[in-house]
């Protein structure tokens, strides 16, 4: 039985000169690439040229990387892009496995994009908040398993923060007292908290 390999097709030209386009602009200045437009071609392309696919990676590499590291500036200029960035992130840290864990790699960018939610700056504002309980939900139990001491230090922000911080909403109080109580409880949602927050929330 002989098994066939699939040629990859070279890179053209044209596909080279796009592909620095696109890294130098994004690099220079990644808001002013459409990403969900860059973000159709490359996964298009991708799936048709494993030669592309490389290079798809080192593009996204270069937008991602770019907005992390000007990630305040992105929260000054845009706090919904800033909330959809750490979204993002903390999504790739769910989503993205290694032999079924997590990516160690992404353990210290998620947990600089938490603590910068957990300033006093962003807990007056309902959105950063309820971000960053959504995500610690989502991810906080996976990553407290890769590094508990960071977890113990964001927590104890965030305990400063709801006993300490003058000009919370009493959404954010709500929010952060329930995510609290959701690891003290071992990452788990009793029944009677279930009904007295979100009935809370609800009302």
């Amino acid at each position: 039985m002989q098994i066939k390999h699939q040629r990859c097709e070279r890179w053209s030209p044209e596909k080279k000169k796009l592909s620095g386009r696109v890294k130098r602009k994004a690099g220079a200045d990644p808001s002013s690439v459409d990403l969900e437009k860059v973000a159709n071609i490359i996964v298009d392309q991708s799936l048709k040229d494993c030669v592309f696919s490389k290079e798809a990676g080192r593009i996204c590499y270069t937008i991602i990387q770019q907005e992390y590291k000007d990630r305040e500036e992105l929260r000054a200029r845009s706090p919904q892009a800033w909330i959809c960035y750490v979204t993002f992130i903390c999504n790739i840290f769910d989503y993205l496995r290694v032999n079924n864990m997590p990516m160690m790699a992404l353990v210290n960018p998620v947990y600089e994009c938490l603590f910068r939610l957990a300033q006093p700056d962003s807990l007056k504002k309902e959105e950063e908040v309820d971000c960053l309980v959504l995500q610690l939900h989502r991810i906080g139990e996976q990553l407290e398993k890769m590094n508990s001491q960071p977890m113990d230090e964001l927590f104890s922000l965030l305990r400063d923060g709801f006993l300490l911080e003058d000009g919370l909403s009493s959404l954010s109080q709500l929010l952060l007292l329930e995510i609290i109580e959701f690891r003290a409880a071992d990452w788990k949602m009793t029944d009677a908290a279930q009904k007295y927050y979100y009935s809370e929330v609800t009302d």
